[in-house]
């Protein structure tokens, strides 16, 4: 195996015209080829030696996906120092803890809203000296010591290439692949983020075993959209993208992907659930609007998909007269519908990172697209379980690949053995202590358990999984995720947090979705000034009662979590949002923190009341807090006898 410069340095030396990585600018897109790239990886690294980089050092990056900071990480691996990518999106406060931690004095970011930041937190990182910037647009008159442009230091660079023409080489050639080659931080649902150590090798071999099992090729095209900072874009968009040597592509702007998606058509895609989610949102948003004779096309042949489309996906056999009316809905409705949304080309396409909702993970199906879902976190370098071509369920997250062991605790807990495990969390060997067993496995904090068909169930997290206590329901399981997945399947719902462990019923708190419910506000002329105001509308009221009746009624089918039936519901005033503290900057719940910020509104819910009084400090995108108050509805939901399978 071996590590990042070296795979570099070997599609340069075996394919050194084919296109490496692609670059949206001014809308027109702009291919670098892998000679050419692994240049600007040379002078980068030239520059960043002259600067003073050391091997074992750690160097930030951060921004959007973007040749040049691509180019960066592999310059800093080059050199034997260790790339730390950020969040872009995240405030300059939520930087200071991970550039003092790793003692980071160098970083390179995209443009004048990261160099803000940085200025922003030097005086609590004093450490950071030195760091340059891409784009150097709005950044002309700033003279701060120790900032300058990635241009002036790929410029020194090159000339110390000239100077030293095998440095560059010898350098790269001595990294071995169980050196740490990057570090990324968790997104901390409670505390402060740990940093992931990784290896070249437990990123290499993980990227490399995931693309056998689908069997990438140099040929394929990938968006490059996501966070960098996020340890999934890095294995699709960066460890995989060096293992195959295909192409990676990058948008011009967040405000673009969706146009970016149907330019490129990507071959091979990666998206949460939370993505997949508005674009269905999206379509069924645009079907609404439609006329009558186009609804009725739509809907009978999406009956017809629905009904034959996920097996002969799977390469099942279907009857000859549901061939011919899905060959006919292929032509009139998802063929344009898989052009529509970016993914005629897609050969395969998988989600994480949250559980997905099985009606829309079926959709996709159903519809011609080969969605699959994976199953891994950071520590495990994203690849633990795949799902296979042709056995492939909505309700598992796939078989262990090549190289992985799974056992079971006594409490249920998903223990893996991997070549992809973490080397350690940095400077917290407790923490490490707690993740990683004497005899080298991974506590993954996930209860589940393996199918009579050998593909891992996911249920919660350990520590979420609860019982209800009292009332009709004593005793009976209670698994928040689950629940609010299915909430979340609803285009109207956007997001949703579930409380009921150690009490006597479910309630929940749910944010609407704005685009969707604002049109169908529009839709029956329903006058609202903001989404607070839309929020506590009776008829959404009565819009959101519907989908959580519709949950409870399908909870009623399982024989487990039948007792999970929300009794309770209201709508929050604001969008739950990062900034705020709410989510992650991978956008999952953080349930804890949720509860005690609203502490007033569980009280109501679980107190008999009908309506609250909540006024919420809020963080504006400029830095400015302000606040946001309201009396808000709470109402019952139906709940349902569960209904008893037969034996």
């Amino acid at each position: 195996m071996q590590t990042f410069p070296q795979l570099l340095l070997k599609h340069a030396a075996e394919r050194p015209q084919a296109p490496a990585m692609r670059e949206k600018e001014y809308g027109i897109w702009q291919t670098i080829g892998w000679q050419a790239l692994a240049t600007l990886v040379e002078h980068i690294a030239c520059g960043l030696h002259q600067a003073g980089l050391k091997r074992g050092e750690h160097m930030v990056v951060i921004g959007s996906n973007r040749p040049r900071l691509y180019a960066s990480m592999l310059a800093a691996q080059s050199l034997g120092a260790i790339p730390v990518p950020l969040y872009q999106d995240a405030v300059a406060a939520e930087c200071v803890f991970p550039i003092t931690n790793a003692e980071i004095r160098f970083g390179i970011v995209e443009d004048q809203e990261q160099v803000d930041k940085l200025l922003e937190v030097q005086e609590s990182c004093p450490l950071l000296t030195n760091f340059w910037f891409d784009d150097p647009r709005g950044l002309r008159n700033y003279k701060e010591a120790g900032l300058d442009s990635l241009d002036n230091l790929i410029e020194a660079g090159a000339k110390f290439a000239a100077s030293n023409p095998g440095f560059f080489k010898k350098e790269a050639a001595i990294a071995q692949p169980h050196d740490v080659a990057a570090m990324f931080f968790t997104s901390g649902t409670t505390g402060n983020p740990k940093g992931v150590v990784h290896t070249h090798l437990s990123l290499l071999d993980r990227s490399e075993a995931g693309a056998k099992f689908d069997k990438l090729t140099s040929s394929e095209d990938v968006l490059a959209y996501l966070p960098p900072a996020w340890i999934g874009q890095n294995i699709f968009s960066y460890a995989q993208w060096l293992i195959c040597g295909y192409t990676v592509n990058c948008p011009e702007s967040a405000a673009t992907v969706t146009i970016d998606l149907k330019e490129i058509g990507p071959t091979y895609y990666f998206a949460p659930p939370r993505v997949f989610e508005g674009l269905l949102t999206s379509v069924m948003i645009r079907m609404e609007d439609a006329g009558s004779i186009k609804r009725a096309i739509f809907k009978t042949f999406m009956d017809v998909a629905k009904k034959v489309g996920p097996d002969k996906m799977d390469g099942k056999s279907v009857g000859f007269a549901d061939s011919i009316m899905y060959a006919l809905g292929n032509f009139f409705v998802y063929g344009p519908l898989r052009n529509n949304l970016g993914m005629s080309r897609v050969r395969v396409a998988y989600t994480a990172g949250e559980a997905i909702g099985p009606d829309l993970f079926t959709f996709y199906r159903s519809i011609g697209i080969n969605l699959k879902q994976l199953y891994g976190s950071t520590e495990t370098a994203v690849f633990v379980c795949l799902q296979p071509d042709n056995a492939v369920r909505a309700d598992t997250v796939g078989v262990p690949i090549d190289g992985v062991e799974i056992k079971l605790d006594d409490n249920g807990e998903i223990l893996v053995k991997s070549p992809g495990l973490l080397k350690e969390y940095f400077k917290n060997p407790q923490a490490t202590a707690e993740v990683k067993t004497a005899d080298g496995w991974y506590r993954t904090s996930d209860a589940g358990f393996i199918d009579a068909s050998g593909q891992l169930k996911i249920i919660d997290r350990v520590k979420d999984v609860g019982r209800i206590k009292g009332g009709v329901n004593d005793g009976a399981m209670f698994a928040p995720k689950y629940v609010e997945n299915k909430l979340k399947f609803f285009q109207h719902i956007k997001e949703a947090v579930a409380y009921g462990d150690g009490r006597d019923q479910v309630c929940v708190m749910l944010n609407i979705d704005m685009n969707a419910v604002g049109n169908w506000a529009e839709r029956r002329n329903l006058p609202y000034a903001g989404y607070t105001d839309l929020a506590q509308k009776n008829e959404v009221y009565q819009l959101i009662r519907e989908c959580v009746e519709s949950v409870n009624a399908d909870l009623s089918r399982d024989t487990l979590l039948a007792g999970s039936q929300i009794s309770r519901f209201l709508v929050l005033h604001k969008e739950l949002d990062a900034d705020d503290g709410e989510l992650t900057r991978t956008n999952k719940v953080r349930r804890g923190f949720i509860g005690d910020k609203y502490q007033p509104l569980i009280d109501a819910l679980y107190g008999g009341k009908k309506e609250q009084y909540i006024e919420t400090v809020v963080k504006f995108e400029d830095g400015r807090s302000g606040k946001v108050s309201a009396t808000l509805k709470i109402e019952d939901a139906k709940t349902f006898a569960p209904l008893k399978v037969a034996a």
